[in-house]
């Protein structure tokens, strides 16, 4: 009997845990569908809602929560969660509905609708770099102070990384700053440093051959060989003889619109700056522009040869010779010299 009694016990115990948790799966089931759903599915309304760069996740569902853009904060953590966005939420400006469900909003976070799409170019100086973002903000009717840009730039010419960049419009000359030198320090990693330290090089003498190297190769396959050759020259003490340096002191030109003369002189190479490098031995002070990442690991990985001279011809392409005989030879071949 009391066996009985104890195996009636225990499936009434067991129902009424499978009950418990049947009662607590529908309430969660019940909940979900409220939390995630749209405040107001019936709400036309844009609500401007913007993220500052590095705010966390809490911050960013509490104002949400605040604005009455979402139901609960609990259920948008759970979806940037488990749809792997919380590491996708950027900074900018946003235009949200609360007709929007918490999926469709945690989505909408990670592309902001009211930034701008500025391609900035590698080899391009910081000047140009100014030039691009405040022709492109100006355009998305936002505006850039091109001053406060270049001050905030000031001595940080090669750390500059070309990208594709996804602009808040309200975003401060400074702050686009700081993005620009944030993405350098993501992109040029660890393994590439310890690639450029095996060359006996410091970051910022790799940076200064890279910008130069970005200038007078502009082909991939170009790149390691000419970063060997100049690599090597240094090493020997000799000029590197650049082009693009003397270009670089030249500045703007204004019968060419360009920061980069086309044809240099005689007379051009004769111009007395730190960066000409015909006249000035070892490397110029500082890069001459904002190298490629491709740039950059040409010098980490550079292409040891027995070049010590190179041309470039009428069409771009590059020409190599080991002795200055060879050289000569291959400018009176391609430039008709």
């Amino acid at each position: 009997m009391r066996k009985m009694k104890r195996k009636k016990k225990f499936a009434n115990s067991k129902w009424l845990l499978m009950t418990t948790v049947i009662i607590a799966l529908a309430g969660a089931v019940f909940w979900w569908k409220w939390a995630a759903s749209p405040v107001d599915s019936a709400s036309a309304e844009l609500v401007a809602f913007s993220i500052r760069r590095g705010e966390s996740i809490d911050s960013i569902s509490k104002r949400l929560k605040d604005k009455n853009i979402i139901r609960t904060k609990a259920a948008f953590r759970i979806v940037l969660i488990t749809g792997g966005l919380a590491k996708r939420i950027q900074a900018g400006e946003f235009e949200l509905s609360k007709a929007m469900a918490t999926q469709q909003i945690a989505s909408a976070l990670t592309v902001g609708r009211a930034d701008v799409k500025v391609t900035l170019i590698e080899g391009w100086r910081r000047e140009e770099i100014a030039d691009e973002l405040e022709k492109q903000l100006t355009n998305a009717g936002a505006s850039l102070n091109r001053e406060e840009f270049l001050q905030a730039t000031q001595g940080k010419e090669g750390y500059l990384f070309p990208d594709t960049y996804l602009i808040p419009k309200k975003m401060q000359a400074r702050e686009i700053a700081e993005l620009l030198l944030e993405t350098f320090e993501k992109k040029v990693d660890a393994t590439l440093r310890a690639s450029i330290k095996r060359q006996g090089l410091s970051l910022d003498q790799a940076l200064i051959i890279a910008s130069v190297v970005e200038r007078e190769a502009r082909a991939n396959k170009d790149r390691p060989l000419v970063a060997g050759i100049f690599i090597r020259r240094l090493r020997a003490s000799w000029p590197l003889q650049a082009d693009a340096t003397v270009q670089y002191a030249l500045g703007f030109q204004a019968q060419e619109q360009s920061w980069w003369k086309k044809s240099l002189t005689r007379e051009d190479l004769k111009i007395n700056s730190p960066y000409n490098t015909y006249k000035q031995a070892g490397l110029p002070p500082a890069p001459i522009c904002n190298p490629s990442l491709a740039s950059i690991q040409a010098v980490a990985n550079q292409k040891a040869t027995k070049y010590w001279y190179y041309i470039s011809d009428k069409k771009g392409e590059l020409h190599y010779a080991e002795t200055i005989e060879e050289h000569n030879a291959n400018i009176a071949k391609y430039l008709n010299k």
